[in-house]
């Protein structure tokens, strides 16, 4: 069998090994990482070697982190890193490559349409008559979006969201509100089989869904990094936040919105932002919670999409797309039915 892990932000590991009455056996791990002495790898592999099949990547890090040599250095990955790369091997998981990705830039939209859309591109990427997408979006409306179980009175000003046009909607997926203006975000969503995920943890298949984005950052200037759960950061602040949700059916639908020049004092008129939920963030006030890429890059929005999509194509491939008059009509219809009505902006009240 033959796993393969991409630490984000740092090395591929790829660990080989064969099966025999439920164990591991002739495993060899290899990749492009850091290592000190030589001898850990020896130990990574013999601890490898008699492993039960069902352990978790975590149980089978702490059999290795048991038998390392004393003062064994581990550069670009991590015990953990082999556990998840045996995991994706026994799990059959896919890569980003064995996808033909695809590619959706289209025109603004309402804000509405962009949470129907979202449920309906990946309930056809789990249906197979999609494959796997990147979508960009561009926004016709400022909008906030709430996630699926947050309370509406508490997270938004109902009368200063009306005051500044703000138009609310709430999405499938968990996390934070999201405070939209057009032209001051990036907003994406990854649709894909949840065969690209296998053998994750949720916190593990969000920083590898979101490691393309730090090679584009990086290519930008940016060194960023991954801030568990969902944040992605810089030394200079919070860039962008991320949520998912995974359907039974068997695709992930992951979006992450990222902050170009957000208009602070408006944002925190329309949303509510207490102390207490910024107290765990380590600042003082809620304005420095986003760190607008504008004044980081320099660059025009539209250049600092185009080449995050030149760098997703690059590492992963990507053939230029759009949605389907079918996918369009039921996402319409998503709209009238769900994502348009109060009894579903205000599920949670």
């Amino acid at each position: 069998m033959h796993g393969e892990y991409k630490v984000p932000g740092g090395k591929l590991v790829v660990v080989d090994f064969d099966v025999e009455d439920g164990r591991l056996r002739n495993a060899r791990v290899s990749g492009d990482f850091f290592l000190e002495p030589d001898e850990a790898l020896d130990a990574i592999d013999d601890t490898l070697a008699g492993l039960p099949v069902h352990l978790e990547a975590r149980d089978i890090a702490a059999r290795i982190d048991a038998r390392l040599p004393a003062g064994t250095t581990m550069f670009g990955f991590t015990t953990e890193a082999v556990g998840i790369a045996v995991r994706r091997a026994l799990t059959d998981a896919a890569d980003w490559r064995d996808y033909d990705w695809r590619l959706i830039h289209e025109e603004p939209q309402d804000p509405a349409l962009h949470m129907a859309l979202d449920e309906v591109l990946t309930e056809e990427v789990a249906a197979g008559r999609r494959p796997p997408t990147l979508r960009v979006w561009e926004w016709a409306a400022p909008a906030v979006v709430i996630g699926s179980f947050q309370s509406l009175r508490n997270e938004v000003d109902a009368d200063a969201a009306r005051r500044h046009g703000v138009t609310v909607v709430r999405r499938i997926s968990g996390g934070g509100a999201m405070f939209i203006e057009p032209g001051n975000t990036i907003t994406y969503s990854l649709y894909a089989p949840d065969a690209l995920v296998q053998g994750m943890t949720f916190a593990d298949s969000y920083a590898f869904l979101d490691d393309w984005v730090l090679g584009a950052l990086g290519e930008l200037g940016i060194r960023a990094w991954y801030q568990p759960l969902n944040d992605i950061t810089s030394d200079q602040g919070k860039i962008a936040g991320a949520a998912q949700k995974r359907l039974s059916a068997g695709a992930v639908l992951h979006h992450v919105t990222m902050s170009y020049d957000i208009d602070a004092d408006k944002m925190l008129q329309v949303l509510r932002i207490g102390r207490e939920k910024l107290s765990d963030k380590g600042i003082a006030s809620a304005k420095k919670r986003v760190d607008p890429l504008r004044r980081q890059t320099g660059l025009p929005r539209s250049e600092i999409i185009d080449r995050m999509i030149a760098h997703f194509g690059g590492r992963y491939g990507l053939t230029d797309d759009r949605i389907t008059a079918d996918e369009l009509r039921a996402a319409e219809k998503r709209v009238a039915e769900k994502f348009g009505t109060v009894e579903w902006t205000a599920r949670v009240p």
